[in-house]
This record gives C-alpha cells, structure tokens and sequence, in this order.
C-alpha cells in the first residue's frame, strides 16, 4: 500500500514518564496534534533541522497505518480493526521553539511540524508484531546507548481507545498515519549521531537505521 496520508494524527504524552520529563501535567483524556504530509522524511535521508530554530529532540513512537475510513466509532474494538500496519516513526521536536511557544501560548506547529520533522520505517502487517495490543514492545538506541523503552502496556490511553477518541475528532482516512506517543529518555540529537529503532515482531525483532547530518 502507497497511499500517501491526507494527516498524520500524532498523541502527544501518552506516557506518564514522558509527560513528568517534561514538566507536564498527565492528561485526562489525549493531546492531539496533527502533522502534514509535508512533514515526511524517509530514514534513508537523514535527519536534519536549521540550527537556527534551536535544539531537536528524537522521539520514538510506535506508528500505525490506517486501511480503512474511521470515523466517529464508539466501539474501542471495531476501531483496532481499521489499522492495516506498524512500524516504529520518529516524532523530531524543535524544543527549544516549542518551550518558546508554550510560554506565549502560542500553538506547537512550527516546532513540530515543520519539513522532515516525521520519519517512518518500513510498514509490518500487523498480524507480524501485535498477538495484543497492550503487549507490543520496541526501543531506540543512540550510538548503541539504549535510549527509550516503548511498551504499550504503559499507556495511558490504550491504543484501542486512542483510536475511538482520534475518530470523533478527526476523520482517519485510507493511508492516515497514527503516532501513538514517546516513552520517557528523549533527548538532544548532534550531528553525526546514529540512531537504531527496533520493533519486536511475533517470530523477528524489525530494525532500523538512520543518523543526523
């Protein structure tokens, strides 16, 4: 599938640890935010930002595609059965922009949706990585430092209710990209850093590669 995305649909502290990292409040119910096709990067290009909007932190999310129209569906369960496929995305934010933007009350978009600002790996049927959707699993390393530990088990938002929730907001389209959110141990990129994602599949671990020009 090649659909290219009308939005990528993006839940931002999704994770406790995450959220009390960065000062946050855990929310009541999920914080959405949306990036533009145009924000589309493949891992094989690189990574890189003006190093004049400040620093870019890497945040590791587990990324679903969705196969079917989803929309306003109430049922958790029926919701699951419209994503088609996973793979591991990085989230890159302009923090020191976005810290600037929340301070003026101003929106996130400049730090978080700019070009290049979302890198996908590889789509997996889901049916190779999920036996349960609160047992998925994945991690990114930094110059073969562990960084992150993603587990969906520690959730806030299921990834059944997540997707319910996005629908009464925003109507998921065929080929839409949903990122579920970071774990805790986000951090600054540097030039030269090289990154490693890997996915834990039903019967192979999915690996991926990219690094910061």
């Amino acid at each position: 599938m090649s659909t290219r995305p009308s939005k990528i649909v993006c839940v931002g502290r999704s994770y406790a640890d995450h959220a009390k990292e960065l000062g946050n409040a855990i929310p009541d119910r999920p914080v959405l935010f949306i990036k533009p096709p145009s924000a589309l990067s493949s891992l094989d290009a690189g990574i890189e930002w003006n190093p004049e909007w400040g620093n870019c932190h890497y945040e590791c999310e587990l990324s679903l595609r969705i196969d079917r129209t989803l929309s306003k569906e109430n049922d958790p369960v029926k919701a699951l059965q419209a994503v088609g496929a996973v793979t591991l995305g990085l989230d890159l934010t302009l923090r020191d922009l976005q810290d600037e933007l929340k301070k003026k009350g101003q929106p996130w978009e400049r730090a978080k949706a700019f070009d290049g600002s979302c890198l996908l790996s590889d789509w997996i049927p889901v049916n190779d990585v999920v036996a349960d959707w609160q047992d998925v699993h994945y991690t990114l390393e930094v110059n073969e430092e562990l960084r992150q530990k993603g587990d969906t088990a520690l959730l806030i938002f299921d990834i059944a209710t997540l997707l319910a929730d996005i629908s009464q907001v925003f109507t998921l389209e065929e080929g839409d990209v949903v990122m579920t959110g970071t774990p805790a141990g986000v951090a600054a990129l540097h030039a030269g850093d090289q990154l490693k994602m890997t996915l834990k599949g039903q019967s192979q671990d999915y690996i991926w590669t990219t690094w910061v020009k």
